[in-house]
């Protein structure tokens, strides 16, 4: 579990071995920021990697937006794309000790870069993370995926078993807009905090 630390990801960075960066906001996590109005929401994306996403938030007017990431790799790399971001919402930290409150956050393949024996924990993070009625957005994939390295997968079951005590389902189902390679592999959740 250990080994997928700060120097793990900030190696995959440095070496280029990024396999799950598309280099582009995916397409549901796109589509779904395009119907969003109020561009006032407080929203998080931890572990965003490069954060296409948020460049695309705060190009659509989004201004109140929080990057997380445990290595300060992708930070430097979007201050590099986005100078205008604010450098304060651009954070190096675990997932884990981030103390804050959201109306939003988006899940872009975060979940599956933890070691599955941080799951709960992830769960009852976001649950705290999380305004009342904020919502968990995004993308999880499903199995087979890896076992003993990131990305790792679950089954639709365990993530309802992991979610249902503290989350509403408002959207939970299979991908329709998955970039190709992720196709038939994703799910699309909208999960309400209770």
């Amino acid at each position: 579990m250990n080994q997928f630390n700060k120097d793990f990801w900030t190696e995959r960075y440095r070496t280029n071995d990024t396999g799950w960066d598309m280099g582009a906001p995916s397409t549901p996590l796109k589509e779904y920021i395009d119907q969003l109005i109020n561009k006032n929401l407080s929203i998080l994306i931890p572990g965003a990697g490069n954060a296409y996403e948020a460049e695309y938030l705060f190009n659509k007017g989004f201004k109140n937006i929080t990057v997380l990431d445990i290595s300060a790799e992708p930070l430097k790399n979007i201050r590099k794309r986005l100078p205008a971001f604010p450098k304060e919402n651009l954070i190096q930290t675990d997932f884990f000790d981030h103390l804050n409150n959201y109306d939003l956050i988006l899940e872009q393949t975060f979940f599956c870069a933890l070691h599955p024996s941080l799951r709960e924990n992830y769960v009852k993070q976001m649950y705290s993370l999380l305004k009342p009625k904020g919502k968990l957005v995004g993308l999880l994939f499903i199995a087979p995926l890896n076992n003993s390295m990131p990305p790792f997968a679950a089954t639709k079951e365990e993530y309802v078993t992991l979610f249902k005590k503290q989350f509403n389902f408002k959207v939970f189902e299979a991908c329709y807009n998955s970039i190709k390679p992720r196709e038939g592999r994703e799910l699309f959740i909208n999960f309400e905090r209770k």
